[in-house]
């Protein structure tokens, strides 16, 4: 039953999006989340958005994520 869930989300997501699950992923998979620390302290940020990744959650109707993810305040 969880594999017919699986194969029916990606099915919709490319009816949605008018391209194939491996583009998608593909694009998906360029966001990454960066953690960096400094005298101030430690904060987690997403990488830039690309165009085509940006074009794709729009048309699945996703908000992007956050950009700044975390925020921990130095000792």
């Amino acid at each position: 039953l969880l594999c017919w869930l699986a194969l029916l989300l990606v099915r919709v997501a490319e009816n949605t999006a008018g391209q194939t699950w491996p583009v998608m992923r593909r694009e998906l998979d360029r966001i990454h989340l960066g953690t960096f620390t400094g005298p101030a302290g430690t904060f987690r940020q997403r990488t830039e958005l690309s165009k085509p990744a940006r074009d794709l959650l729009a048309r699945l109707g996703i908000d992007a994520p956050r950009k700044i993810h975390e925020l921990t305040p130095g000792t």
